[in-house]
Order: structure tokens, then sequence, then C-alpha cells
């Protein structure tokens, strides 16, 4: 799987429900740029520092039921994202599979861990000092990453090593996750586009 032969890993989907209408585009392979337009300004700023230190090109557009709550735009985002990433990835043919990341911000220091294993899991050990991140609920975030974590078919372990800024605790999840991500989705120069698994498919 070299850089001359490596087929455009991109992928673009719509969802539609009646509580949501999501557009996500991404390209493995980007520049780490971002449009994101969830009508969660928290939310926004995650995404978009999640596209940067990934090194992925991403683009959301979502529009929810704000009006109730953030529930499920921040849980559908999470859901298309997730399947775009899938997508793109294809058979995951040449990858690094494995990514970690331990990541500071200031007094936070978050930890990532990601299998692109075809087995969805998420273990998240993250303890927010408050409920609230500007307007979004911190326990959001971990409905984010489940619903990312299921539908991209990936296992994704996130733990808190320290921190009470509530602001830079998100702001190091996402980063970590970014961080894993770049690692194990990046093509892997000795694996010969052979499939990462003894088994030879990653697949539930």
């Amino acid at each position: 799987m070299d850089g001359l032969h490596t087929p455009p890993r991109r992928a673009e989907i719509q969802r539609e429900t009646a509580e949501t209408s999501i557009h996500v585009a991404i390209d493995l392979d980007g520049a780490g740029r971002a449009e994101v337009a969830t009508g969660i300004g928290f939310l926004d700023h995650m995404l978009t520092a999640l596209a940067r230190h990934a090194m992925i090109d991403l683009g959301v557009a979502a529009k929810g039921d704000l009006h109730i709550d953030f529930h499920h735009t921040a849980e559908d985002v999470g859901i298309v994202l997730g399947q775009c990433l899938k997508k793109a990835l294809g058979d995951k043919r040449g990858i690094r599979r494995y990514g970690a990341a331990l990541l500071p911000m200031d007094e936070a220091l978050a930890e990532c861990a990601i299998d692109i294993s075809g087995r969805p899991f998420l273990a998240w050990s993250v303890p927010f000092a408050r409920d609230k991140v500007g307007e979004m609920d911190t326990e959001l975030f971990e409905e984010f990453f489940r619903a990312f974590a299921f539908n991209a078919g990936i296992t994704l372990h996130m733990t808190l090593k320290a921190g009470t800024n509530a602001h830079h605790v998100a702001e190091a999840c996402f980063k970590a996750a970014a961080r894993a991500l770049r690692e194990a989705v990046e093509p892997d120069p000795r694996a010969g586009g052979t499939i990462p698994s003894t088994k030879g498919v990653l697949e539930a």
C-alpha cells in the first residue's frame, strides 16, 4: 500500500431522521481542514480540533432539535462520523490498526487507545467536575464517543489521568482520540497492503 497506488480514502454520508439531519464528509489523507456547523458551539470546537490533530479533512453539517436538548444532535453526529470512518477505511488493508496517545492539556491528561478491530466497544473513564461546558452537557461526550466507536466498528478506551477544568478535560479527550486515530488509520509501509489480522479480515 504505497502513496502512488493507495485508493482515495474518502467517504460522505447523509442521514435524515425526525430528530436530526446530518451530513458528514471525511478524507483520511487530508491536511486537518475542517468545516463544522452542528449548532453546538463547543462540539464544533472539539470536532475542529479532532480533524486538525488527526490530520483528516472533515466536513460536518448538522441540524437537530436543539430546542429540546443537545443529545440527539451530539449522538447522531457521532453515528454518522463513525459510519464515514468505516466506509472510508474499506477493508482496512495496509493500516496500522492500533493507535494510542497520552495527551496533556494544561492540568488535564487524557489517554486514548484505539483498535480498528471491527468489534465495537467503548471503555469510558472520564469524570467531569461540572455538568456543562458552555451550553453542552458533559455527559454527552460519552454519548458522542460511544456512537462514534460503535458505528465505526472500533474499540476505543478513554481514560482521564488528571484534570479538574471541564473544558481542558474534554479538549484533552478529543485531541487524544485524534492522535490515536491518526496513528491507527495510517498506512503501514511494512504491511505490504495486507489486512492487519491473523484472521485475514477485520470484522466482528
